[in-house]
């Protein structure tokens, strides 16, 4: 069996930084204690938030992050076998977004994966590309997750004045940026390699936490049409606050097993949005503080706080962080986990960090 390698990352944002006093000129104020917690202090759209129109569609984005992985790893694009992208926002229903992505880098022809998913999902589709190349099928991959939430936040606003606007809608408003994130995976005949993994979905029988409505085959055409609006995001904040700590602690206690380690071990543990206030706070109220938790402290790497949720780009955009700000080195051993409301999934991996410092 081969032992594959995370060999470089590479990120994109689309735009210039908004800050929340530009947000707040736009939509209107939140409350100081609800930003606070949040942690949301910058975020990046692809849309003009004047006109409403698309800078750049989200296969831009993920281009843009897999071409910085694949020049910072001194690979070429023909060398790339498998391209696995996720996302739950693509250019279209069909043909997949991955396949615009794989005419973007060049490739007549390459195997292509779409995760249609959000958090969750570009750890799922690490730990299937690793398969591939664990068992010898291909040598290098690349792993991409990139989403366009802001399409979906511009009705919300459009048209109307901030004091019109719902204090629920600022809410998701403030926490929603888009983004793109890439990893580079390759076989060797030797190790280092992937410790373990693990993924479950938790909410059979449970309502979405997270839902996107509309634009799907749920009801018919001519019904959605006549909505308010057409493709709509929801988010039930009181049951993800209850319910996300359960699923958080499950997946730490699985990888953990799975992998064989301890997290007094971890050197960074990468949770999108793991040191946000609310996090913390959901933990302890529900009784998950657990000794696990508490060893992790201290460890937590993301930033939130810089690009707000990003759907299925907050993972590698997280890693990405980590390795250009020099906060993760060559030897640390990395637990990634990403959680996700939708239907209350999880998805995770530890590895150790064998690339070098993070090229210029």
């Amino acid at each position: 069996m081969k032992h594959v390698r995370m060999i470089s990352t590479g990120s994109y944002l689309p735009g210039d930084p908004i800050t929340n006093e530009e947000l707040e000129r736009l939509v209107g104020p939140l409350p100081s204690d609800i930003l606070e917690g949040i942690q949301v202090r910058t975020r990046h759209w692809m849309v003009d938030t004047r006109t409403g129109d698309h800078n750049e569609a989200n296969s831009d984005l993920a281009y843009k992050a897999v071409k910085q992985a694949l020049d910072r790893a001194g690979v070429e694009p023909a060398q790339v076998e498998l391209l696995v992208l996720c996302t739950a926002s693509p250019d279209y229903l069909l043909p997949p977004a991955v396949t615009f992505l794989q005419d973007r880098l060049g490739l007549q022809r390459c195997a292509t994966l779409e995760i249609r998913s959000g958090c969750a999902g570009t750890a799922e589709g690490l730990d299937v590309a690793r398969l591939y190349l664990e068992r010898g099928t291909y040598r290098t991959a690349v792993v991409a997750g990139s989403d366009t939430i802001s399409p979906l936040l511009v009705p919300m606003f459009r048209g109307k004045t901030p004091d019109g606007i719902r204090m629920r809608d600022r809410l998701t408003l403030y926490n929603f940026g888009d983004g793109a994130g890439a990893m580079v995976l390759q076989a060797f005949d030797e190790g280092p390699g992937i410790l373990g993994a693990k993924a479950a979905c938790i909410g059979g029988g449970k309502k979405p936490g997270m839902q996107i409505y509309g634009g799907g085959t749920a009801e018919p055409l001519h019904k959605q049409q006549a909505k308010k609006q057409l493709v709509e995001l929801k988010v039930d904040v009181i049951e993800s606050g209850r319910f996300t700590p359960f699923v958080l602690t499950e997946a730490l206690r699985e990888l953990c097993e799975v992998s064989s380690v301890g997290p007094e071990s971890i050197d960074h543990c990468i949770i999108p949005e793991g040191n946000a206030g609310y996090m913390t706070e959901e933990l302890q109220a529900a009784g998950c503080l657990t000794p696990e938790w508490l060893a992790l402290q201290g460890k937590i790497l993301e930033n939130l706080a810089l690009v707000g949720a990003t759907g299925s780009a907050a993972l590698p955009l997280a890693v990405d962080y980590g390795w250009k700000t020099g906060q993760i080195k060559t030897g640390d051993r990395l637990m990634l986990l990403a959680i996700e409301t939708s239907k209350w999934k999880y998805a995770g991996m530890v590895l150790p960090w064998t690339a070098g410092p993070c090229p210029a």
